[in-house]
């Protein structure tokens, strides 16, 4: 997800004012150690992007690293290795959230939603999730993408598999008849895209949340990804850093279990591949690094 000038709201804060990053480590290593509902996977290497082919011992690796820490994975494709990933996940018995990822070619996409269909039936997809964030980018239109959120839900109707679409918590507002199609609202809901400072940012998620909720009338809500970057440059109010990465992380995990909000924290590793659509700020979402070494000890 990137900047969006025209979406900015503001909230009051939550104040973390004199921890020291000494004080603030320890208690990102007791909240990460109590365990989270989800993580999005990111299984690109130094070197790798989308479109490179992804080994099973990468996966593996990866998955080995962030089985301790969670419930719930989340992946975003299932082509080019990605399909190992919730096949690998529920050899470990980690649930799965699953995305077909679309985009402007109409083959990637008939291949992406015919992985996503085999996953089902394989039984090893716990959501489907057709697409994410198509219509913030502008990629297809909402008849199209219509088209194929309905196309997998009849494929695997047999399954029992809930299927949803994942986007920015305010496109469900916006998009009725999307917002209709799915079984359940998959809502990316960012603060530091919106240039909100972190001292605002958790009531600024609430709210986000609420109006997910709100535009899906009684349907299930689960956040699909937030997050803080630990260093890049700043957006507006929004400043990252090792400190405010961890706060948000923390006060993240604390809602998510003091109010049962079903949450994918984004993301596990940094991948320096993503500085292309999101400037230098892409590089540093990981709770591990690029190395996979641990950010916060």
């Amino acid at each position: 997800m990137s900047f969006r000038e025209e979406k900015f709201f503001a909230l009051a804060s939550i104040d973390y004012q004199g921890k020291s990053l000494k004080d603030l480590k320890k208690m990102f290593e007791k909240s990460l150690n109590t365990g989270m509902h989800g993580l999005c996977v990111s299984p690109y290497c130094e070197g790798q992007q989308p479109g490179n082919q992804l080994t099973e011992n990468q996966i593996r690796r990866r998955l080995e690293i962030m089985k301790p820490y969670t419930k719930w994975i989340r992946s975003f494709s299932c082509t080019e290795g990605n399909e190992l990933i919730p096949k690998i996940a529920k050899e470990m018995g980690i649930k799965t959230l699953v995305g077909a990822w679309l985009g402007g070619d109409s083959n990637i996409n008939e291949n992406e939603l015919e992985g996503l269909i085999k996953l089902c039936h394989d039984g090893l997809v716990d959501i489907a999730a057709v697409g994410n964030e198509v219509m913030y980018r502008g990629d297809l239109t909402e008849e199209e993408l219509l088209n194929k959120i309905y196309h997998v839900k009849d494929a695997i109707k047999t399954t029992k598999i809930p299927v949803g679409y994942v986007d920015a918590y305010y496109e469900f507002e916006e998009r009725s008849a999307i917002t209709e199609a799915c079984d359940i609202i998959l809502a990316n809901c960012y603060p530091f895209w919106e240039g909100c400072d972190l001292d605002y940012s958790l009531l600024y998620m609430k709210d986000m949340y609420q109006k997910a909720k709100r535009a899906g009338n009684g349907k299930k809500v689960i956040i699909t990804e937030t997050g803080w970057p630990s260093a890049g440059t700043n957006l507006q109010g929004a400043f990252p850093s090792k400190e405010n990465a961890i706060k948000y992380f923390i006060n993240t995990q604390k809602w998510s279990k003091e109010d049962n909000i079903e949450i994918f924290y984004f993301s596990s590793f940094d991948e320096s591949w993503k500085v292309g659509g999101e400037g230098d700020v892409g590089a540093f979402w990981g709770i591990w690094d690029k190395n996979e070494k641990p950010k916060y000890q």
